[in-house]
């Protein structure tokens, strides 16, 4: 009996350190599920959204070695009524109004502060849409009715096979996905345990096989779609996103602060959401775009694209939102009024012909309650025009 005993106890012992050991070399990955299972928690988000690279792998997206590009004071303006409840109510953690360039409004809310690098969700769809345009303009890319395949063959025979750049710009692809942020089996939510377990992207994009639609035929917004975008442009230049976003796209602007993306396990940007910026970079890049993208005697990005890009050529359904190459546009714009939307309650909301341009980030739990991004335009329309 006691040899028994014995035989169980040192069993166990060694089932003990074998789970130590287990546990230490799935460290960091445990540590990411971790997180992404409690990444949107009320007791953590706000810390969360300021501190992504906490984590998750990450890599630089490098300002350059230029010198800040100042960005002036204006006179300071009055909210509009109402604003500060709304501001309480949707959470925000940041609010900055530009008007001609100049600052009219800067705060921040719930503990955080200017220094706070604030992760973008789908704003950074509309960061790589600018990518595209200008590698377009370049000639590294022929034409966006290119088959996507021609720069990304790793989808061939997949949902993706037939679809041309068009149609993932305008989230018109046809392919089947689970975009239901609050159900843990969704697609979208897939997405998250491939990063965290160090997963493959490309892989799981090239998983998916069923198509709702023929491409072109029917607006269905699929963040996936923004991946494949990544997958043509590193196709077609054969560089990373986060380089290629530095060179072309970011070190004009004159940043305070390097960016980052959070990344896969292999290195590939987490292009559909992955960007991290201060509030006032995200400042920088939005005044660059609400200059029909010129910034500081550059043309950054080409005016025409920027044009195309936000209006509203997605095949989507009467009387709702427009959607362009990864810009949206509000029920009821005028034009030169657009935005970029990310969960939670990001935007880059613009007023070209007033010259504003304001950005929010947020941690909204109802940010899909229905109604919600109408009566937050309306309160970014109250604010445009009461400048």
């Amino acid at each position: 009996m006691r040899s028994l005993l014995t035989w169980l106890g040192r069993l166990l012992l060694s089932l003990a350190l074998a789970a130590l050991v287990v546990g230490f070399w799935k460290r960091d990955e445990l540590m990411r599920l971790w997180t992404v299972k409690t990444l949107f928690d009320q007791g953590r988000i706000v810390q969360n959204f300021s501190h992504m690279d906490r984590g998750f792998h990450v890599v630089p997206v490098s300002r350059g070695s230029g010198p800040v590009a100042p960005l002036e004071e204006g006179p300071r303006m009055t909210l509009p009524e109402g604003a500060e409840s709304w501001i309480n109510d949707r959470r925000l953690t940041s609010l900055l109004v530009l008007q001609d360039g100049k600052i009219r409004y800067e705060g921040y809310y719930q503990g955080t502060g200017p220094e706070d690098r604030r992760i973008s969700w789908s704003l950074a769809k509309s960061y790589l849409s600018a990518l595209l345009g200008v590698l377009i303009d370049e000639g590294a890319i022929a034409s966006i009715d290119d088959p996507v395949v021609t720069y990304a063959p790793r989808l061939k025979g997949t949902a993706y096979d037939g679809a041309s750049i068009r149609n993932v710009l305008n989230m018109a692809s046809g392919v089947v996905f689970n975009e239901d942020y609050f159900d843990p089996k969704s697609d979208i939510n897939r997405i998250g345990r491939v990063i965290a377990l160090g997963g493959s992207l490309d892989n799981f994009t090239a998983s998916f096989t069923l198509r709702a639609s023929d491409p072109g035929a029917k607006w269905s917004y699929a963040s996936i779609d923004t991946h494949v975008i990544g997958m043509v442009i590193r196709g077609a230049t054969g560089r990373s996103i986060p380089d290629l976003m530095s060179e072309k796209i970011i070190a004009p602007l004159g940043l305070e602060q390097d960016g980052i993306y959070l990344t896969d396990g292999t290195g590939t940007a987490f292009v559909l959401g992955g960007l991290n910026f201060t509030t006032r970079d995200y400042a920088r890049f939005g005044r660059m775009i609400l200059q029909d993208g010129s910034y500081d005697g550059r043309q950054v990005v080409p005016a025409a694209w920027i044009a195309a890009a936000t209006l509203p050529s997605a095949p989507t359904a009467h009387g709702t939102m427009g959607f362009g190459y990864q810009w949206w546009v509000p029920k009821g714009a005028h034009d030169g009024e657009f935005m970029g939307i990310g969960i939670y309650g990001q935007y880059l909301y613009f007023d070209q012909p007033r010259g504003v341009m304001i950005v929010v980030t947020a941690t909204d739990p109802e940010f899909e309650t229905p109604g919600r991004i109408d009566s937050n335009v309306e309160m970014f329309r109250q604010i445009a025009q009461s400048l």
